[in-house]
């Protein structure tokens, strides 16, 4: 897989024209949800290395990540005449950028594609890496695969079209990203306040976290070994957003930094994770994201969506534990009794 190239930026279209040329698409594609069409378009729609791209609008909200929404992209692009030589520019969140990507990756067996995330949620996490899918069946990111961008180009200006809660979202993932590098790195994002975000701390931070996720894609880009890193609260978050589609939908960083909470306990318990650093970050955690309701009787529902996780093998729920900031020991499995244990502790600790 080649490897993608990602720039943090401030002035966009220099680079973002180079990036268009070096592909020298026949035609290109601009693909954005409702939202992103309305408060970002008007961004970039004057660059000149876009002009004549047709743009392809699906629906906002992580309902729609879905096969009905990728089917409508193909649909779009091959009524508007795409071809295996043309361009896919995806401006938008997490979802635009994974169904995008996705869409790109199999419309014609791969057209290039282009990220321009737009959230902080798709800048750390979505648009880096060469994951791409939608959800399927109830369940997240169920069919997809591995492609990376041509490019993906991170312009915190889009920033400012974020409300708070979508500034938590992607600063959980920025948040995990510390706890699988430094303390040092650990530490200074549990000082800093992203909703009153200082913009050049936070550059800092983004580039630092973006750097974290790269240099483990780069050693494992197809997620057999240690990648799996990256999925510190996600077996958990997965299942907590998971069933949140079937009550009130969360956004996916909530999910996460909730599953990071579980995840923690688990740490303590069973591989030696200190305490002190595990009730400072769980303590941030529900000050910031607090927490999703649920009873023990969601439980078993909870379990059954974990069975579900890809990194499962041979019928176990396998988690991605830590020792101590940055000692990551991947494939690690507890029982019903330990997960219903952390889930207690979600519900009631600190």
């Amino acid at each position: 897989m080649e490897r993608q190239k990602v720039f943090i930026v401030e002035r966009l279209e220099t680079l973002l024209s180079q990036a268009v040329s070096a592909v020298g698409a026949d035609r290109t594609f601009i693909l954005t949800d409702e939202t992103t069409r309305r408060l970002c378009l008007p961004l970039v729609q004057g660059l000149k290395c876009l002009e004549g791209a047709e743009v392809i609008s699906i629906a906002a909200g992580d309902t729609n990540k879905s096969l009905d929404s990728v089917s409508h992209v193909w649909s779009e692009l091959q009524r508007l005449g795409a071809t295996r030589h043309s361009l896919l520019v995806n401006l938008g969140g997490g979802m635009v950028t994974d169904l995008g990507g996705f869409a790109a990756s199999t419309f014609k067996r791969g057209l290039a594609y282009i990220n321009i995330p737009t959230t902080l949620l798709s800048m750390v996490d979505a648009s880096v890496g060469g994951k791409t899918g939608i959800n399927f069946g109830g369940l997240k990111n169920e069919v997809g695969v591995f492609s990376e961008a041509r490019s993906v180009f991170l312009d915190t200006t889009f920033l400012s079209t974020l409300d708070a809660e979508n500034m938590l979202s992607g600063y959980a993932e920025m948040l995990k990203h510390g706890l699988i590098s430094t303390s040092e790195h650990w530490a200074e994002l549990l000082r800093f306040d992203p909703v009153e975000a200082d913009g050049a701390q936070l550059r800092m931070l983004l580039a630092k976290s973006v750097a974290v996720k790269e240099r483990i894609v780069e050693e494992d880009p197809t997620e057999k070994g240690i990648r799996k890193a990256l999925n510190l609260g996600h077996t958990v978050g997965h299942a907590f957003e998971s069933l949140a589609l079937q009550r009130k939908p969360v956004l996916h960083g909530y999910a996460v930094a909730w599953g990071l909470v579980c995840e923690l306990y688990l740490s303590v318990a069973k591989t030696g994770f200190p305490v002190d650093k595990m009730r400072q970050t769980v303590r941030f955690i529900f000050d910031n994201y607090g927490r999703m309701p649920i009873t023990c009787d969601d439980y078993p529902a909870l379990l059954e969506l974990m069975t579900h996780d890809k990194k499962n093998t041979a019928g176990r729920i396998n988690f991605t534990l830590l020792g101590d900031i940055g000692d990551i020991r991947i494939d690690q499995t507890a029982t019903r009794q330990e997960i219903e244990e952390s889930l207690d502790f979600y519900r009631e600790g600190c």
